[in-house]
This record gives structure tokens, C-alpha cells and sequence, in this order.
């Protein structure tokens, strides 16, 4: 199943069991009627960010919206994880799959030599944990810089903008975990 599809089943499942028109969750999350009928027709690929706000409007784990429902143990290789490129060199693997009981996300990240993501916050009352594996990152929080080298490992409310940059000379890899409190 294509990961729009995915989306699409999920993002029609989650609003229709929280009773919510398209209207009121465009209200929620900011995100515009037209575009949230695009995602949930499968028409339209939505960007991170874009995927975030959504997940904050449903108060859910963004890997609910991106995740094939599933209750028993699984293995996940790289090349099956699901992958959301940003076509500027940020590239995002998430390998746990959305369950109902579960508070946070695992995601593996890589980050090209010259690259740099911002989001825009990952919903109200979460934090991240991150921890550096390969190569160095600058970790932009409010306007303050963190250079991490491989090993380094920070935790921070997300809930905010925050900016990942790679000014090395390799790719930089980080395995960050959200954390949804309360």
C-alpha cells in the first residue's frame, strides 16, 4: 500500500471517530478543507509539516496518520520503513507502527552535507529526544544553537519551532523520539 493511501484510510478513520466534519478539523489544525479532502482522497502528498498540524488538530501521534494499523510484533528493515523525503536533503524513517495505547514516535533521520529542515512544532505538549549517530548536528531552538557531534544527545519541547542543520562535511544521521505528554 502506498503511503498515501495509508494516509488517506487513516486521516478518514481518525476523523470519523472523533465526529469531526472536514470543516471543523480545517478549524483544529489549520489546514485548509480543500487540502484536507486532498490528503484523504489520496490526491495529494502532504508535506511534514503539513502532516503535523493535521496530527495536532486530531490530538494523535503523527505516526497515526502515516502507520498501517497494527497489534502484534513486527520487524521493519530500512527499506520497508516508511520514508518521507523533503527533496532538500532531509529525509525521515519511522518504524513504529501507530497504536492507540502508545505515547510516543521513533524515527531515524539523515541530513545531507548543506542541509537544513525546519518544523514548525510537532503539536502542544510534546518533547523530543534526540541523539546524534553519525556526523554533526546544529539543533536551532529559539534562536540558540546546539552543535551536537556523534553521540551527543538532547531532549527539548518540540511543541515549538525547531531547525535541524548540517554544516559538516557528512551526512549527519539523529534518531529522535516524540514524546506526547498528558
Amino acid at each position: 500500500m502506498e503511503l498515501n493511501e495509508i494516509i488517506a484510510e487513516n486521516l478518514k478513520r481518525l476523523r470519523t471517530e472523533r465526529g469531526l466534519s472536514l470543516g471543523r478539523l480545517a478549524e483544529l489544525s489549520g489546514v485548509s478543507k480543500v487540502m484536507l479532502s486532498q490528503v484523504e482522497k489520496g490526491e495529494s502528498s502532504p508535506t511534514i509539516n503539513t502532516l503535523w498540524k493535521i496530527a495536532t488538530g486530531l490530538q494523535v501521534p503523527y505516526t497515526q496518520l502515516i502507520d498501517i494499523q497494527a497489534t502484534k510484533p513486527f520487524f521493519v528493515p530500512k527499506a520497508e520503513s516508511a520514508l518521507i523525503d523533503d527533496g532538500k536533503g532531509y529525509r525521515v524513517y519511522h518504524y513504529n507502527r501507530a497504536e492507540g495505547s502508545r505515547d510516543f514516535e521513533f524515527f531515524n533521520s539523515e541530513l545531507d552535507t548543506g542541509a537544513s529542515f525546519t518544523s514548525e512544532g510537532h503539536g502542544t505538549h510534546t518533547r523530543e529526544s534526540l541523539l546524534v549517530t553519525a556526523g554533526e548536528l546544529v539543533l536551532v531552538l529559539e534562536k540558540v544553537e546546539y552543535v551536537m557531534a556523534e553521540g551527543d544527545f538532547i531532549q527539548f519541547d518540540s511543541s515549538r519551532p525547531h531547525t535541524y542543520i548540517n554544516r559538516g562535511e557528512v551526512m549527519t544521521v539523529f534518531t529522535n523520539i516524540v514524546y506526547y505528554e498528558g
